[in-house]
């Protein structure tokens, strides 16, 4: 048998993607580099662990009031460690759809964190009510994204914690601040506009840099 008679096999042909398929496998790849499935889960598990705590009747008493405001702190914590790539700057250079994947994930992840925090209070009484879960939960993952340009996705929910004890603090000494928007009453003007204005700066962040990490990150 001379070298000439050996045949080498063809090249599996590889099914070429329409633009909608190559769009959705990018979509699924980034969802899944910032494990976004395994955050839906832990958004499920507070919407639980809220449902229990409003089942039992716990809001006559001090520290269930302040147990919404720690659910809310949580997903927002779950939601700025979604912000770190694992690919680092190599991905910020060669992805040009990467800030509108950004964009989509920080808004989608927030809706999803306050419509679950919303269904599971329905028909019950939840503490000052949904208008203010939805101001709370959108401004504690506006600080959340933002720490995570400052900090990096991987220790950006440290901020959210911060902010929550500083509120523990302002609800039993009284602070007035709007700035302080978990202490304030559910129809203040001012305090959702913080908390507007501090998630409008969290995803525009996040949108035009991303989380500050790194390729050995």
């Amino acid at each position: 048998m001379t070298a000439a008679a050996l045949r080498k096999p063809a090249p599996l042909a590889r099914p070429r993607l329409t633009p909608a398929g190559a769009g959705l496998r990018l979509v699924r790849l980034h969802l899944a580099s910032r494990s976004v499935p395994m955050t839906l889960a832990v958004l499920a598990a507070c919407a639980a662990v809220l449902r229990a705590a409003l089942w039992r009747n716990w809001a006559p008493h001090p520290g269930p009031q302040q147990l919404p405001l720690a659910i809310e702190a949580g997903t927002a914590m779950v939601i700025a460690v979604t912000t770190r790539s694992p690919f680092g700057e190599p991905e910020r250079i060669t992805g040009r759809w990467l800030p509108y994947l950004r964009l989509s994930t920080a808004l989608a992840l927030t809706g999803t964190a306050a419509g679950v925090l919303a269904a599971a209070s329905a028909g019950a009484h939840l503490p000052d009510g949904d208008l203010a879960m939805l101001r709370n939960t959108a401004g504690l993952a506006g600080i959340a994204l933002l720490s995570a340009a400052v900090l990096g996705g991987s220790l950006a929910w440290i901020t959210p914690v911060v902010y929550w004890l500083v509120t523990e603090f302002a609800l039993s000494y009284g602070w007035q601040t709007p700035w302080i928007w978990p202490a304030r009453p559910p129809h203040d003007r001012g305090a959702a506009i913080c908390a507007a204005l501090v998630f409008a700066a969290g995803v525009i962040v996040t949108t035009v840099r991303g989380a500050r990490d790194s390729a050995r990150e």
